[in-house]
């Protein structure tokens, strides 16, 4: 619990959140690390929520802007070109650390909770086995097969193909060749069943080997996003009035 209690100071110093060092009717450790998780995801929620989809926010002007019996709102290029026009005029005002926050905020928001286990486990640093099933005339039939997702405890380990497929796209992990020195790894990577059902839907299937990693955006995006680091908060060296 002093531990969780920890980490949870840590997401407060970074997420911006005050807490002082006695809360009316905080009586316990428990009551406490509550009290603080509660503002920490408050906190982190309007963060995220902040970074509006540009296309949403042309929409919603738009649309506020009709009559009380006016129609429904019809979709034309107008929208889209409102959303470009608030981006390029986010480019302007943003500095360095608010466009890649905003970077980041907006990556958070796509992921699923397995692949941010996904992400949590390759953060360690190990590479892990990835096969394709691929039948008659190259066409793929299974994309990604791995065995990280049972490393990170997935709920849908059927969707570990989908979920890779996914991070990689965004630029999180890297899908490279095979490495020699995860060989067996592949061998029982072969053995699972998503992998077998497809290898079975085909004479002479042929299995490619590849290997996957945290990539160094996904390693950027992870050092800023880990919930386990704790950040030491500046203001937490000044002594309070009466304090030790």
């Amino acid at each position: 619990m002093l531990r969780r209690a920890a980490r949870l100071a840590g997401w407060a110093a970074r997420a911006g959140v005050s807490v002082g060092r006695r809360v009316p009717g905080v009586e316990s450790v428990t009551d406490g690390v509550r009290f603080v998780e509660r503002q920490v995801f408050s906190t982190l929620r309007k963060r995220l929520d902040e970074v509006d989809d540009p296309y949403v926010v042309a929409l919603s002007a738009a649309s506020s802007g009709e009559s009380a019996g006016a129609g429904p709102l019809v979709v034309t290029a107008e929208p889209l070109r409102a959303a470009m026009k608030e981006l390029l005029d986010r480019s302007v005002t943003f500095d360095r650390e608010r466009a890649r926050e905003y970077l980041y905020a907006t990556v958070l928001r796509r992921l699923t909770p397995d692949e941010a286990r996904i992400l949590s486990t390759l953060a360690a640093g190990d590479a892990y086995p990835a096969l394709d099933v691929v039948g008659r005339g190259e066409r793929i039939l299974l994309h990604n097969a791995s065995t990280v997702g049972k490393a990170a405890g997935v709920t849908l380990p059927e969707e570990v193909p989908s979920y890779l497929t996914r991070l990689a796209a965004l630029g999180l992990v890297d899908v490279t060749a095979a490495e020699p020195a995860l060989s067996s790894q592949y061998e029982v990577l072969a053995t699972d069943e998503l992998v077998r059902a497809a290898a079975a839907s085909v004479k002479r299937p042929k299995l490619v080997r590849h290997t996957v990693r945290l990539s160094v955006f996904g390693a950027r995006f992870w050092a800023v996003c880990d919930p386990g680091v704790e950040v030491t908060n500046p203001t937490s060296s000044r002594q309070t009035p009466g304090g030790a």
